[in-house]
């Protein structure tokens, strides 16, 4: 299943901020294993440096959380057409909307998220990392 991953569920994991890391876990398990292929925004590999840098008040730690996702994720990119999508949309939350139009340029069939909320108008379903799973298992005939 291709799906877009959330900023915040990318650094739930790097970052093992709690309650939220042992649900980001199992999510890149199963990108590790094949089962699922996680994209994630170019745009979100500058806030994951940014919000690790000052979470970690280290650089090289900082460079290390991007050298991990760009090894584990497809990168979804952003161009003005995906840009002005957004834009257009009137979602409140650009970054989201950003998210929602890269996805939806990729032809990515979901966007996994913990906040449902950013993403109400998504044209694409948009599940928890829990419900993404259980899709993932029942596709797998388990």
């Amino acid at each position: 299943m291709r799906v877009l991953i959330d900023t915040n569920i990318i650094l739930d994991f790097l970052l093992q901020r709690e309650p939220f890391f042992q649900d980001a876990d199992l999510l890149f398990q199963a990108i590790n294993v094949g089962e699922v292929a996680g994209y994630a925004t170019a745009t979100t590999l500058t806030d994951i440096f940014y919000i690790s840098r000052r979470h970690t008040r280290s650089i090289e730690q900082a460079r290390q959380a991007v050298s991990e996702t760009l090894t584990v994720m497809m990168i979804s990119p952003i161009d003005r057409a995906v840009l002005e999508s957004a834009f257009n949309s009137g979602l409140p939350d650009f970054e989201d909307a950003v998210q929602i139009f890269s996805a939806v340029s990729q032809g990515l069939e979901s966007i996994v998220t913990r906040d449902a909320q950013g993403f109400l108008s998504s044209p694409i379903p948009v599940l928890s990392i829990q419900e993404l799973l259980q899709q993932v298992k029942q596709q797998n005939g388990a």
